[in-house]
């Protein structure tokens, strides 16, 4: 059996060697805690779950859906974007996709060939790899360091590169390091995505998770509609992750090109579900939203100050909900997270398995119980002030 060469692009998968130690320390009965996947462990607003169990049983959403989506999920979807003073035509700005990473994945085989490059943060999401390697393109990393605020510099960017990029693909507020971008910096991407006729993917997933100040979408920059097309997942902001349900939104014939790749490839998301996000969309107290914003920011702050107070200095991040920590003298990303793995039974994301840039971080999510959360972190200040103690075990 001959599986195709692209694959051997795809770097390889980094967490596995922990997954295996993770399982071992399972199957000695250890209680190991898991900090490492970003999903929202509260449950789906009441009105959302109630609007796809009436919706199931209608037989008109048994059959397939509209492939661009349901008309009026893209028109609550352009309405979410007008509250934000972004005017979009639903039948041609907006497209349903199953889940954000769905939707970027076929973007960038819309976009992408062989010889061409995508522009893509280092430390980032993998799938922004890993598809244009799968299409045959070439990755140029944009380092995101601590010093410039996690964001990129654009104008780092060779001339000769920018002249072969196709796609710009930037996530904000940011995974893993939870950084914020301001409109000013939004400003500056399109105008470069302009300069160099290169399509601006921004990745909003966490748009939603600002604590702060309101993080921009790139759609509210003049003109961005012109270079943009911006990716908004249900997942995060209404605790939807198992839903698989989004939307692209923004530059007309961007949307059609990822149309045209997803019309050939899917048949749409289960219009009942779509009926379920049009509930989340258009009926979600803005009351919900603050209030799962205050539960991540106590975590974040409890999270923050317990660490810091056991010796280990970690930022405050401004957004998204994870927490992207240097790791102490001496370690690697790899080898601090075998260690809390190891003494404290904590999972925790090595920065590198994100991009060469994530060396010397790692991820810590705030998407746990609060008392799991809470005996997690007083393991791993048990572990750093030097306290040996026995694993706990399952029971």
């Amino acid at each position: 059996m001959r599986v195709s060469s692209r694959l051997g692009r795809l770097r390889p998968y980094l967490f596995a060697e922990l997954n295996r130690r993770r399982d071992e320390l399972l199957a000695r009965g250890v209680r190991v805690l898991d900090l490492g996947i970003g999903d929202p462990d509260l449950p789906t607003p009441d009105h959302v779950v109630e609007a796809l169990c009436n919706a199931a049983y209608d037989p008109e959403t048994h059959r397939y859906p509209p492939y661009e989506g349901t008309s009026e999920f893209r028109e609550a979807a352009a309405e979410r974007y007008a509250r934000l003073g972004v005017e979009l035509d639903p039948q041609s700005q907006v497209l349903a996709v199953i889940g954000s990473k769905e939707g970027i994945a076929h973007l960038a085989w819309a976009f992408i060939e062989p010889g061409a490059i995508a522009l893509v943060p280092d430390p980032g999401y993998p799938v922004y790899s890993a598809q244009t390697l799968l299409c045959g393109g070439d990755v140029f990393p944009l380092p995101l360091l601590a010093e410039r605020g996690f964001l990129p510099d654009l104008d780092a960017v060779p001339p000769e590169v920018a002249a072969r990029a196709r796609i710009l693909f930037l996530n904000y507020p940011n995974n893993p390091t939870g950084a914020v971008a301001d409109l000013a910096f939004m400003e500056r991407a399109v105008a470069f995505a302009r300069r160099h006729d290169i399509l601006l993917c921004h990745d909003a997933a966490y748009l939603d998770i600002s604590y702060d100040a309101p993080a921009p979408s790139v759609l509210q920059v003049p003109g961005a509609l012109d270079v943009a097309v911006e990716f908004y997942s249900l997942s995060k902001p209404f605790n939807m992750t198992g839903w698989r349900l989004g939307f692209a939104a923004g530059n007309r014939d961007a949307v059609a090109a990822l149309a045209k790749v997803k019309n050939n490839t899917d048949s749409g998301q289960f219009t009942a579900v779509q009926r379920a996000g049009v509930a989340a969309l258009r009926e979600t107290d803005p009351e919900f939203s603050r209030r799962m914003l205050g539960v991540y920011r106590r975590r974040r702050d409890f999270v923050v100050d317990a660490l810091n107070a056991a010796g280990w200095a970690v930022p405050r991040p401004p957004g998204a909900f994870y927490v992207f920590a240097p790791v102490p003298a001496g370690h690697t990303s790899a080898s601090f997270s075998t260690m809390l793995l190891e003494q404290a039974g904590v999972v925790v994301s090595p920065g590198v398995a994100f991009g060469p840039s994530g060396e010397g971080y790692v991820r810590m999510s705030l998407t746990t119980p609060e008392p799991v959360l809470a005996e997690a972190i007083e393991r791993i200040g048990a572990l750093l002030r030097g306290e040996r103690k026995e694993l706990p075990r399952k029971g």
